[in-house]
């Protein structure tokens, strides 16, 4: 796949580019709503023999268009969004800048220097998809701005349980430990990727030694607390338990949260090796314990529902 960073305004000149069929939106999650655009696009790209094409935005419009400092943490980050579009096939990835000089163009600017200026021949977009200043162009109202050099085509709302798939539906789910439920909305589960930094070693102490993953700080984390989680480490799958929170058992007024994963069955030295973490279920919220026995108590138990889990699947 093919990655652009775009700022308004591009070099880039129509001629020069391939003709393509875009997928264009925001898409934090690429969740299976999101999926249904993109693979709409890659559909008709090949049936016009086009290339397929994605149009994202970095950062958040919300980060540019609020008076007040907005620290906005992805579902997906601009790492794993290109990682998870290169795995769903697309051949071209543009990257737009959003900054405030963007946000200002009309929906034509928008337009003729995004669309028609990169030799984007059919427009493929979620039914909610606004461009444009204050958000004035629209799917009902594209035809006006095509300039009759492009097709496009709105794709319906998807529900799950009747409720719409949306990023901010994901979200809450995350905020509140649904994973599970978050991860059929996905269409995959939920992953944090991470490198293994030393932590306290207590872990290893009491017989449950820990990775301590140092994760990408624009990532959105899920609800503190234990979860049943998969490893991907080399070629290996393996599976454990993960904690985000603060160890207080052992720490008190403890505010950044730390994220550790107990592998099943596993006791190498991972210290500056990248992981790739899967979080299938919450299983319960983080506790402080009177004492370390009452934690080692309560891990064992952990370890057998998590273990128990995983063999049901």
């Amino acid at each position: 796949m093919k990655t652009f960073e775009l700022s308004y305004p591009h070099s880039l000149t129509a001629s020069e580019l391939p003709e393509t069929v875009t997928a264009i939106g925001f898409f934090d999650g690429i969740h299976k709503g999101h999926q249904k655009v993109i693979k709409s696009a890659i559909n008709e790209a090949n049936e016009r023999k086009m290339e397929s094409a994605v149009i994202t935005f970095h950062p958040h419009p919300s980060v540019v268009l609020k008076k007040e400092h907005s620290n906005i943490r992805y579902i997906t980050p601009i790492q794993d969004k290109i990682k998870i579009l290169e795995n769903l096939g697309v051949k071209r990835l543009y990257i737009i800048n959003f900054n405030r000089e963007l946000s200002q163009l009309s929906p034509q600017e928008f337009i003729d220097y995004f669309i028609i200026g990169l030799n984007i021949k059919h427009v493929v977009a979620g039914f909610d998809y606004t461009f444009g200043h204050k958000g004035r162009g629209n799917m009902d109202n594209i035809k006006n701005y095509t300039r009759g050099k492009f097709t496009y085509k709105a794709v319906d709302k998807v529900t799950e349980d009747n409720e719409k798939v949306s990023s901010t539906r994901i979200r809450e789910l995350l905020r509140t430990g649904k994973i599970d439920v978050a991860n059929k909305l996905l269409k995959r589960p939920f992953r944090l990727n991470g490198t293994v930094i030393k932590g306290d070693q207590r872990g290893r102490e009491i017989g449950y030694p820990t990775a301590n993953l140092k994760v990408n700080p624009d990532k959105l984390l899920p609800k503190p607390g234990i979860y049943a989680v998969k490893v991907l480490y080399k070629d290996e799958e393996l599976t454990g338990m993960a904690n985000i929170g603060t160890n207080p058992t052992f720490t008190a007024d403890r505010e950044d949260l730390s994220i550790e994963v107990h592998i099943f069955d596993y006791n190498n030295n991972l210290y500056g090796e990248e992981l790739v973490t899967e979080w299938y279920k919450y299983m319960r919220e983080e506790e402080k314990f009177a004492n370390v026995q009452e934690l080692i108590d309560t891990m064992a138990l952990d370890e057998k529902n998590i273990r128990n889990y995983f063999s049901q699947l």
